[in-house]
C-alpha cells in the first residue's frame, strides 16, 4: 500500500510539473459550435464484489462489530502516525501515556478476545498433559469400570447429541476456512490481471493527453471557419440586421404607395369607361327618342282607319291610342356631366412613373446587405488577420507545456512501477502457495479431529446394544468409543497451536478491517491524512506543500482523491492555477479587444430615399384629380334607369295582340309592322344602351370608393412617408451601430466560447486522473480489502470457531467415550442386596 500511495503522489506530482505550461480538456457549448473532448474508456472497476461468498463476510463483519464497537478513531491515529515520524517516544510523558490508554480503551475488545485466546493456548496444552497422566494412572477416566446408573441411557444420548451439535457447528467453521483459503488462492491469481488493467489505464491517460492537446488546438480551426463563414455572410448578418430593423416602418409605406399606384390606373381606365359609355348614351338616347317618335306618329296616324270607330274594333284602337304615351326615351344623359377634365388630371398624374419611384425606393431599401457588403471589404480582410493571428498564439501557449517530456518520465516511472510489481507478483503468488498449503493443512487437521468424532458417533451408535453389558459391549461399539478417544488426543496435541495462529490473524485482520478497509470505504482514512501537520511540522497541506512548496493552499488527500473519482482534470483537482494561471496566458479579454478594435474602424453610409420630390407630387396631383367632385348619385340613379318608359319587346307584344283583335285589313297588317319595328328598336338601340348603361354604373361604382377621402388616404400617406423618411435619417446611424454591435458580439461570442471552452476543458477534464483513483481503489479496496483481509478474517473466523468448540467436542467425547468403549470391569448386583459388586471380566 506504502508503495501505491508513492505512486499516487508521484503521479500527482507530475501533473502539476506537466500544467506549469497549460493542458486543455472539454464541456458542452451553446450555439451553433459545439465542442466534446475525447474522452478514454476504461476497463478497470474501482469496486469490488464478493459473490456468493459475500454474506459469509458480512457474518464475520458483524463479529467483529461486537467485537469492536467503538467509531473510527480519526485523532488517535493521526496522533499516532505523528508520533511515528518522531526520532525517539519518551513513554514517560503524560500525553503519551494518555495516547496509550486511548489506543487500548480502543482495542479493548481485540486484547480481550486475544488475552482469551493466549489462555486457550496455555491452558490446552497443560490440561492435555496432565489430563493424559491423570488417565494414565487410572484416574480421570481412564479406569475401565463403569458404574451403572439409572440415567445412563439418558446421559448418553445428550452427550452424543450435544456432540453432534458441536461437530456441525465446527464443520461449519472448517467450511469457512476451506471457502476462505480457496477465495484467496483464486483472487490472487486475479492479481495480475487487474494490475495489468491498471496499467492499461494509467498508458491510456498518457496517450489521451496529446491526443485531446490536439483536439483543442483543431477546435480552433472550427471556430475560425465559422467566425469567417460569419464575416463571408457580413451581408445577411450585419446588412441583414439593418433591413430587418427598418422594415417595420419601410416597408408599409411603400407598400401603400405601390396600391396608390394600382388604384391610379384603375381611376384612369374607369374614366375612360364612363367617357366611352356617355358617349354612347347620348348618341344612343337622341336616336332612340326620334324613332320611338316616329313609331307613335306612325300609328297614330294608322288609328285614323275607318274601322276604329266601329265597334267593337274602336275599343281595341282606344287602348292601342293610350298605351302610345309609354313610347319615349325615359333618360336624360344631358344631367351627367362629362369626366373629360378629370381624365385629363388623371393623364397628367399617369405622366410621372409613379410605379417606378416606388420600385427606386424598394431596391434603395432592398440593396443594404449588398451596401454593407461593399463598404466594409477592407474591415472583413483585416479581422480576418486578427483571427489567424489567434491560432498561433493558442498553439504557442500549449507548446509551453512541457508534455511530452513528463509524459515520457511518467511512462517510464510507469514501467518500471510494472516490471517491479510483475517480478513481486511471482514472489506473491509463491507465498500465496505456502499460504493456500498451510490453511489447507490447517483445515485437514480440524476435519481430522472432527471425522473422528463424527466416526466415533457413527459406530458408537451404530454398534451399541442395550442388553450388552459393559464388560460385554460389541467391536463397532467399542471402535466408536476408540476414535471419540482419538479426537480427543488429536484435539490436546494441535488446537493450541491453531489457537496460535487464530490469535494473529485475528488481530491482523480485524485491525486492518476497521482501521484502513472500513474508512477507505467512508472515505474517513483520508480525513486522518489531511490531519494538518501530520506528516510534516511546517506543512499545514501535505499534498500542497509536496507540490506547491506552499502548505497554506487547502489541498487534501480526501478532495483530490474525490475529484479524481469523479474523472475531474489535473489542473481543478490539484489547483494548480497555484502555478500556471490558464486564464491569464489565453486572456480572452485581450483577444476581444483586439478583433473589436478592427470594428470600431467600420463605417457603413447608407443613403436611402423611399420616394423624391416627383412622387410626392404625383401624389398631391391625383388627390386633387377631381374624381372626389363627381356627382356619383346622378350618375347612379339615370344607370339605375330603363331606356325607355315601356319594355318595348312587352309593348311590341302587346300591340300585335291588340292587331289581331282587329278584323283583317289594312290597320291590321300596318299595326302589325309597327310592332316589328318596335321589337327592331328594341333590339338594335336599346340592348346596347342597357349594356352602356350597366359598363357605366360599374365604372362609377368603381371610382365612388376610390374617390371617398381620396384626398385624407393620400395626406396620410405623404404623412406616413414623411415619418418613415425621418426615421430612416435620423436613426440609421444608430440602428447601424447596434447591428454592428450585435454583429461584433456575435463574432466575438465564437472565440469567447471557444477559449472559455478550453479554459474550462484544461480546468476540469484535461489529464483526467480517474485512473489513479481507480488504481488507488484497486490496491487497497480491491486487492488488500477484498482479495485479502476479507477471506483472511473469514479464515481466522471459521476455523477459531471450530478450534473453540473443540474444548466443549473433546469433554463430551470422553464422556459419551465411556458409553461405547469395552469396560474391563462393571458393576454387579445381588437378588436380595443392593450393594453393587465388581465382577471382573473373565481372564
Amino acid at each position: 500500500m506504502a508503495r501505491t500511495l508513492s505512486f499516487l503522489l508521484l503521479l500527482l506530482g507530475l501533473c502539476g510539473n506537466s500544467v506549469s505550461g497549460g493542458p486543455p480538456s472539454s464541456t458542452n457549448t451553446s450555439g451553433d459550435l459545439n465542442y466534446e473532448l475525447p474522452t478514454a474508456n476504461y476497463e478497470t472497476q474501482g469496486s469490488y464484489k464478493p459473490g456468493s461468498i459475500g454474506i459469509l463476510f458480512r457474518m464475520v463483519r458483524i463479529f467483529l462489530h461486537m467485537v469492536q464497537p467503538n467509531d473510527f478513531p480519526e485523532d488517535i491515529l493521526a496522533k499516532v502516525i505523528q508520533k511515528s515520524f518522531e526520532p525517539s517516544i519518551n513513554f514517560d510523558k503524560s500525553e503519551n501515556i494518555i495516547l496509550a490508554l486511548k489506543v487500548l480503551n480502543y482495542e479493548i475488545g481485540i486484547v480481550i478476545y486475544a488475552l482469551l485466546g493466549l489462555l486457550f493456548v496455555i491452558l490446552m496444552p497443560v490440561v492435555g498433559y496432565f489430563f493424559c497422566m491423570c488417565r494414565c494412572c487410572n484416574r480421570c477416566g481412564g479406569k475401565m469400570h463403569q458404574r451403572q446408573k439409572e440415567n445412563g441411557p439418558f446421559q448418553r444420548k445428550c452427550f452424543a447429541i450435544s456432540l453432534l451439535v458441536i461437530c456441525i457447528i465446527m464443520s461449519f467453521g472448517i467450511f469457512c476456512g476451506f471457502v476462505a483459503n480457496h477465495s484467496v488462492r483464486t483472487r490472487i491469481k486475479r492479481t495480475r490481471i487487474l494490475a495489468n488493467s491498471n496499467f492499461k489505464d494509467l498508458r491510456t491517460l498518457l496517450n489521451q493527453t496529446p491526443e485531446q492537446i490536439q483536439f483543442i488546438l483543431a477546435q480552433y480551426n472550427t471556430t475560425k471557419d465559422k467566425a469567417f463563414s460569419d464575416l463571408n455572410s457580413i451581408h445577411s448578418l450585419l446588412g441583414g440586421g439593418i433591413h430587418e430593423r427598418l422594415r417595420p416602418n419601410v416597408t408599409p409605406v411603400l407598400d401603400e404607395i405601390k396600391s396608390m399606384v394600382t388604384v391610379i390606373k384603375e381611376t384612369k381606365k374607369a374614366l375612360e369607361s364612363t367617357k366611352s359609355s356617355l358617349q354612347n348614351l347620348r348618341d344612343t338616347s337622341a336616336q332612340l327618342s326620334s324613332n320611338l317618335t316616329n313609331v307613335k306618329t306612325s300609328i297614330q296616324r294608322s288609328l285614323r282607319d275607318p274601322t276604329c270607330s266601329v265597334h267593337p274594333a274602336s275599343e281595341t284602337c282606344n287602348s292601342i291610342r293610350t298605351s302610345l304615351s309609354q313610347l319615349d326615351s325615359n333618360l336624360d344623359v344631358n344631367q351627367l356631366p362629362p369626366v373629360d377634365t378629370e381624365l385629363d388630371n388623371v393623364n397628367n398624374v399617369l405622366r410621372t412613373d409613379l410605379g417606378g419611384l416606388v420600385q427606386k425606393g424598394y431596391q434603395a431599401f432592398n440593396d443594404i446587405p449588398e451596401r454593407v457588403q461593399h463598404q466594409t471589404k477592407n474591415i472583413v480582410a483585416d479581422v480576418k488577420g486578427v483571427l489567424n493571428s489567434i491560432g498561433p498564439r493558442v498553439n504557442r501557449v500549449t507548446q509551453q507545456i512541457p508534455i511530452e517530456s513528463t509524459l515520457s518520465k511518467f511512462a517510464v516511472y510507469i514501467n518500471k512501477t510494472e516490471s517491479h510489481i510483475h517480478r513481486n507478483l511471482h514472489s506473491l503468488e509463491e507465498y500465496d502457495s505456502y499460504w493456500w498449503l498451510g490453511g489447507l493443512i490447517i483445515c485437514f487437521l480440524l476435519t481430522l479431529i472432527v471425522t473422528f468424532y463424527y466416526l466415533g458417533l457413527l459406530c458408537g451408535v451404530c454398534g451399541y446394544d442395550r442388553d450388552a453389558t459393559p464388560t460385554r459391549r460389541g467391536c463397532v461399539s467399542h471402535t466408536g468409543g476408540v476414535f471419540l478417544m482419538v479426537g480427543v488426543g488429536l484435539s490436546f496435541l494441535f488446537c493450541w497451536l491453531l489457537m496460535i495462529i487464530v490469535i494473529v490473524t485475528f488481530v491482523i485482520g480485524t485491525n486492518v478491517e476497521k482501521l484502513i478497509c472500513e474508512p477507505y470505504a467512508s472515505t474517513k482514512f483520508f480525513q486522518v491524512l489531511d490531519t494538518p501537520y501530520l506528516f510534516n511540522d511546517n506543512w499545514q497541506y501535505y499534498l500542497s506543500g509536496i507540490i506547491f512548496n506552499k502548505s497554506d493552499i487547502r489541498l487534501t488527500f480526501g478532495q483530490v482523491y474525490s475529484d479524481c473519482k469523479n474523472n475531474r482534470g489535473v489542473y481543478a483537482t490539484l489547483h494548480l492555477e497555484n502555478r500556471f494561471n490558464i486564464s491569464k496566458h489565453l486572456n480572452i479579454n485581450e483577444h476581444t479587444e483586439n478583433i473589436n478594435h478592427e470594428f470600431e474602424n467600420l463605417n457603413i453610409n447608407l443613403n436611402i430615399v423611399l420616394l423624391d420630390k416627383a412622387g410626392r407630387a404625383n401624389l398631391q396631383n391625383f388627390a386633387v384629380c377631381g374624381i372626389d367632385r363627381i356627382n356619383y348619385a346622378t350618375y347612379l340613379s339615370q344607370t339605375g334607369k330603363h331606356p325607355a318608359k315601356v319594355n318595348l319587346l312587352s309593348f311590341a307584344y302587346d300591340l300585335e295582340t291588340k292587331a289581331n283583335h282587329l278584323p283583317p285589313g289594312t290597320l291590321r297588317q300596318s299595326l302589325k309592322r309597327e310592332a316589328e319595328i318596335i321589337k327592331m328598336i328594341h333590339r338594335q338601340q336599346v340592348v346596347p344602351m342597357e349594356q352602356s348603361l350597366g359598363t357605366l354604373r360599374d365604372s362609377i361604382k368603381t371610382l365612388q370608393p376610390i374617390s371617398n377621402g381620396l384626398v385624407d388616404r393620400i395626406a396620410r400617406i405623404l404623412t406616413s412617408l414623411d415619418s418613415a423618411q425621418d426615421f430612416v435619417t435620423n436613426n440609421i446611424a444608430s440602428v447601424i451601430n447596434d447591428e454592428i454591435r450585435k454583429y461584433v458580439r456575435t463574432i466575438v461570442g465564437h472565440f469567447e466560447q471557444y477559449l472559455l471552452w478550453v479554459d474550462f476543458s484544461v480546468r476540469e477534464k484535461m489529464v483526467s486522473c480517474k485512473p489513479v483513483a481507480t488504481a488507488l481503489d484497486s490496491a487497497v479496496n480491491v486487492l488488500l480489502c477484498g482479495y485479502v483481509i476479507s477471506p483472511l478474517n473469514l479464515f481466522w473466523f471459521g476455523i477459531g470457531k471450530a478450534t473453540v468448540f473443540s474444548l466443549p467436542a473433546l469433554i463430551f467425547a470422553v464422556k459419551l467415550a465411556k458409553y461405547y468403549r469395552r469396560m474391563d470391569s462393571e458393576d454387579v448386583y445381588d437378588d436380595v442386596e443392593t450393594i453393587p459388586m465388581k465382577n471382573p471380566l473373565p481372564r
